[in-house]
């Protein structure tokens, strides 16, 4: 095995770069701007050397030559002139511009942008186009982006990530997806004792619904949602988008003992993303979205509970990004 070395942008609170870790792959700097994020990293994470402070200003230049990776989970942005052959300079103004500037200035082996399913139709895909555009420019080949779903990857929550691999155009490097896991891991597999943890999810902090969103939610079964509660329960509730078509499951949702999670967003307890436990009517807490999210027990965060919670929301998965890692830490072993 080689000595593999990377750098994480849009570090957030450490899941991608905890995953990779764990594969073996060495952790020489990070950047994140959130400061309670940044309290989190060097919280848990001191060997990091985390580089708090805006990209924009931030120059990598003597990173040049020192990793072998680059990854990061630039924002989602536009671009006026999508859909063009577009180089570096085309992108100023977006946070996907400083992803590329600081690989351009490292030259890694790999570059790993991250994001959500999103990007894959954003804008019609041309957004999406630019990006890969813009890597070919500045000398990388970008493999066909891969679209991975966490329950396939030890990770019990159906979330999906977008990958994507760009490697450096004068390596002869092939990587491979990594191989799904047999074993689909539950809700309850996530907060009990069994093979995933060792034991029961901690007691912690976390937020509470209004009286009102209690009453209602009570009524709702494990696994159900706003169209398992009376008729007029659900017009009050839903008010004008009880007469929408289409989907807003997330409504008055409570999770299911012998499922996946939901995707955990920022917040548990807006209405429309709402996760609520599958006995007690109340939101997750912060170490029951932890163990979600496939953190060690130990692994703490910083900030107030609703920066926690956006911190853990936000962030890769680490069995996921874990899988990931190992895919690509067999990729850079065989050249």
């Amino acid at each position: 095995m080689k000595s593999i070395k990377s750098i994480d942008l849009f570090a957030g609170c450490g899941g991608l770069t905890l995953g990779f870790e764990m594969a073996g792959i060495s952790c020489i700097a990070c950047n994140e701007f959130d400061k309670h994020a940044c309290a989190t990293l060097r919280a848990n994470k001191p060997s990091w050397n985390l580089i708090e402070g805006d990209i924009c200003s931030i120059s990598f230049n003597k990173f040049n030559g020192e990793a072998d990776i680059v990854t990061g989970g630039f924002p989602c942005q536009s671009f006026s002139s999508a859909g063009k052959r577009l180089g570096l300079e085309d992108a100023r103004g977006t946070m996907f511009y400083q992803f590329a500037r600081v690989v351009d200035e490292i030259r890694p082996k790999i570059a790993i942008g991250e994001n959500v399913r999103g990007l894959l139709s954003h804008e019609n895909g041309k957004t999406l186009e630019v990006m890969l555009s813009v890597l070919d420019s500045i000398g990388y080949r970008v493999v066909q982006p891969h679209l991975l779903k966490a329950v396939d990857y030890d990770v019990p929550q159906k979330r999906e990530r977008l990958f994507i691999i760009a490697i450096r155009k004068d390596l002869d490097i092939e990587f491979t997806p990594p191989e799904k896991s047999s074993k689909k891991w539950t809700l309850q597999d996530a907060l009990k004792s069994g093979d995933l943890f060792a034991t029961d999810v901690l007691p912690s902090a976390g937020s509470n619904y209004p009286d009102s969103r209690k009453k209602v939610l009570n009524m709702v079964p494990p696994g159900g949602y706003w169209r398992d509660l009376p008729i007029d329960i659900q017009k009050s509730y839903m008010k004008a988008c009880f007469h929408n078509k289409g989907g807003k499951t997330g409504i008055a949702r409570r999770l299911s003992w012998d499922q996946p999670s939901l995707t955990l967003m920022c917040s548990p307890i807006q209405k429309q993303t709402e996760r609520c436990h599958p006995d007690e009517t109340r939101p997750l807490t912060i170490r029951e979205y932890a163990r979600i999210q496939t953190f060690p027990d130990d692994y703490t965060f910083c900030g107030s509970i609703s920066s926690q919670y956006k911190q853990i929301g936000n962030a890769v998965p680490v069995n996921l990004a874990k899988a990931v890692g190992k895919s690509v830490v067999s990729a850079l072993n065989m050249i």
